[in-house]
């Protein structure tokens, strides 16, 4: 009988780290104890980990939107989601 292959830890890493995320979010009642005490942290790492490897970090949209660029693209790309929710606005 063929022996099952058991998962690496490190599939399962990104299931346990948004796991993680909801069970942190989850113990916050408020938009703004969300925003403090996870939001904010979280994108403070995502910032310095951008700002080290020379990416701009673009956040744009109604719901949500992360863009990862580099700064001759930034411009461009922040010019084409104004654009977008401007004639999504128009209908």
């Amino acid at each position: 009988m063929p022996r099952r292959r058991q998962k690496r830890p490190a599939a399962d890493a990104p299931a346990k780290l948004r796991d993680r995320f909801l069970a942190q979010m989850a113990q916050h009642e408020t938009a703004e104890a969300l925003n403090d005490n996870v939001i904010s942290p979280f994108i403070g790492a995502l910032e310095t980990v951008c700002a080290e490897r020379g990416y701009l970090l673009n956040i744009y949209g109604e719901s949500s939107n992360l863009v990862f660029s580099n700064e001759e693209d930034a411009e461009a790309i922040y010019a084409l989601v104004e654009q977008y929710l401007d004639d999504r606005e128009k209908g």
